[in-house]
């Protein structure tokens, strides 16, 4: 079920949203980075675990960790202030520290069991952790008119733009898996099924899914009807990018096949 929140006014209105789509692509793209561990160590590919669990560390040190920084030194305070969110805003401090401590595990474990019991840990109290986010910091900053919503996330789109850059370990990572460690020859893709997804925020967490997936690679679209306005979408974002073939045609699900296509 979608949540209804009530803005203080039309900026901050349209702040909330940009949070929301943001938090959707970040659930994406750690979902399938997740997915790729958990699959490789299923079907005893030690190198390919590997190389999955050094591409998922890498993202979390280029997007995660900053998105936690940058929440933390711009929305929370201004929730704390609220007497109603200090309480909240404390447990939710705490379970970056949860988070953080499950991606510095990810850095530093040497067993591929290991490591994705912790990636399926880290993917579990972040889906919980942005719900959060979603439904209860969201909704107190945005009802208090004397909160600049859409400053703060100005402000936040700042602490994130000095972040450092990507580093070049997950492509390192990916690369070295695409070169003789079997793991591509199996012809599975992880699998998305969008239909658990609330509908205000499906599409970014499909989009960032997508983002997760490299050329040649692909993904699986479980979505309750025949999502061609989606697919518009994505060519927009990315022409030509995916090949999208379909599996199942309704009525009560539509399986696709979305695949990036290799690089010329």
């Amino acid at each position: 079920m979608d949540t209804i929140v009530i803005a203080s006014t039309e900026a901050d209105a349209a702040a909330v949203t940009a949070v929301e789509q943001h938090h959707a692509q970040l659930v994406g793209a750690l979902s399938m980075r997740v997915d790729a561990a958990l699959s490789a160590v299923a079907r005893g590919d030690a190198a390919a675990a590997r190389a999955a669990l050094v591409a998922l560390a890498g993202w979390c040190q280029a997007e995660l960790v900053p998105h936690a920084a940058a929440e933390e030194a711009v929305l929370y305070p201004a929730a704390r202030e609220n007497p109603e969110g200090r309480l909240l805003i404390d447990a939710l401090l705490a379970e970056h520290g949860v988070l953080l401590g499950l991606v510095r595990e990810l850095t530093t474990v040497h067993d591929v069991v290991r490591g994705a019991a912790a990636a399926a840990a880290l993917r579990v109290v972040f889906d919980s952790h942005q719900a959060k986010e979603n439904t209860l910091v969201l909704p107190l900053l945005a009802a208090d008119p004397d909160v600049p919503l859409a400053d703060l996330l100005a402000g936040m789109h700042d602490a994130l733009e000095t972040a450092a850059p990507a580093t070049a370990a997950e492509d390192a990572a990916v690369d070295d898996h695409a070169c003789g460690c079997g793991g591509h020859d199996d012809p599975g893709y992880p699998e998305l099924d969008a239909r658990a997804v609330p509908h205000a925020i499906r599409h970014a967490t499909v989009f960032g899914a997508l983002d997760a997936v490299r050329p040649g690679g692909g993904l699986i679209l479980v979505a309750p009807h025949d999502p061609l306005p989606l697919l518009a979408q994505l060519e927009r974002r990315s022409p030509g990018v995916f090949e999208v073939g379909y599996l199942q045609r309704g009525p009560e699900a539509w399986r696709l096949t979305l695949v990036r296509r290799a690089a010329a």
